[in-house]
């Protein structure tokens, strides 16, 4: 996992139930990316990689898989996403690990929030 932030990286953090096929493939596909740094976790206690406040502060962007994990995170962690952008992706269960509808689906709903605020912090330094 790459620690080396920069102004010129951002920090995205990808959320599901058990951090095992939606989020961890989503942590795959953008980690090779030198202008990312990227995590996963789960909401769930017998994941892999349990969501945390440290993990929230961490983070420029929040991806969630579904509108369930924004509600936990916005009810058990509120102190922590207060000022967080949090983007619902809409991506069900329904995948494996790093299946290809699964690793096409998340390239999709991702890229435009990218491009977004890679434009917006070009413009605001």
């Amino acid at each position: 996992m790459k620690e080396n932030k920069t102004s010129e990286t951002l920090n995205l953090l990808f959320i599901c139930h058990f951090n095992q096929m939606r989020s961890r493939t989503a942590e795959c596909i953008y980690s090779s990316e030198p202008l990312y740094q990227v995590r996963s976790a789960g909401t769930e206690c017998n994941g892999k990689g349990k969501i945390t406040g440290e993990l929230l502060l961490w983070a420029d962007l929040i991806f969630v898989m579904e509108e369930e994990h924004e509600i936990i995170l916005k009810e058990g962690f509120s102190a922590y996403t207060l000022n967080k952008r949090i983007v619902n992706l809409d991506i069900l269960d329904n995948y494996y690990f790093m299946e290809q509808e699964l690793v096409d689906l998340i390239k999709e709903r991702v890229f435009p929030y990218l491009v977004f605020t890679r434009v917006n912090t070009k413009e605001n330094n």
